[in-house]
C-alpha cells in the first residue's frame, strides 16, 4: 500500500543556495511546540538567518523565526528559540565529521509540510567564493536572455 503524501512549500533559503555549494541534502524532523506548528500552517516562518550545529550528538537549528500564533497568548514560546531537529544517529555522526574535517557548514534549505509533519531540508555546504558567485548570476543572466529570445521568435 503505497502511502502519497502532500507536500507545502512553508519557507524556502535563497540566500543559501547563492552564498553555499549545496553538496549534500537530509531531511529533518523539527521538535515543535502547539501553538509553532499553528503559526507555521498559517506560513509565518523565516530560514533566512537561521544555522544549524551539532553538540554532544543532537542537531539543532538556531535562529529560526516563527511568529507567534495570533491565539496563542502565553502558550506561545520565543520566536527565535533554538529547535531540535530529528536526523538518524548515523546521519548526525557523518554531517559533524564533515562540519570538523572539511571546513562544511550546515544551512536549512527548505521547511515544509509532509503529510501533516513539519519537515526541514538541510544541506552540507562549502562556502562560495566572489568569482563563483559571479560566475553564477551570469549564467542566470544568459539563461534568462535566452528564454526572452525564444519566446520573442515563437510569438513572431
Amino acid at each position: 500500500m503505497a502511502k502519497t503524501d502532500s507536500y507545502k512549500l512553508i519557507a524556502n533559503n535563497k540566500k543559501a543556495y547563492h552564498d553555499y555549494f549545496i553538496d549534500e541534502k537530509y531531511e529533518a524532523g523539527i521538535e515543535l511546540c502547539g501553538t509553532e506548528v499553528k503559526s507555521l500552517r498559517m506560513g509565518k516562518c523565516s530560514v533566512k538567518e537561521s544555522f544549524i550545529s551539532v553538540n554532544r550528538g543532537e542537531v539543532f537549528i538556531h535562529h529560526m523565526h516563527i511568529s507567534p500564533y495570533e491565539k496563542g497568548n502565553i502558550f506561545n514560546r520565543d520566536p527565535l528559540r533554538s529547535r531540535k531537529l530529528l536526523l538518524h544517529k548515523t546521519e548526525i555522526r557523518k554531517l559533524e565529521s564533515q562540519v570538523q574535517a572539511k571546513g562544511y557548514t550546515i544551512m536549512p534549505l527548505k521547511v515544509y509540510f509532509k503529510g501533516s509533519l513539519v519537515k526541514v531540508e538541510i544541506g552540507l555546504a562549502r562556502g562560495k567564493k566572489l568569482y563563483d558567485k559571479r560566475q553564477d548570476i551570469a549564467k542566470k543572466d544568459a539563461k534568462r536572455e535566452a528564454e526572452r529570445e525564444f519566446k520573442v521568435k515563437n510569438l513572431s
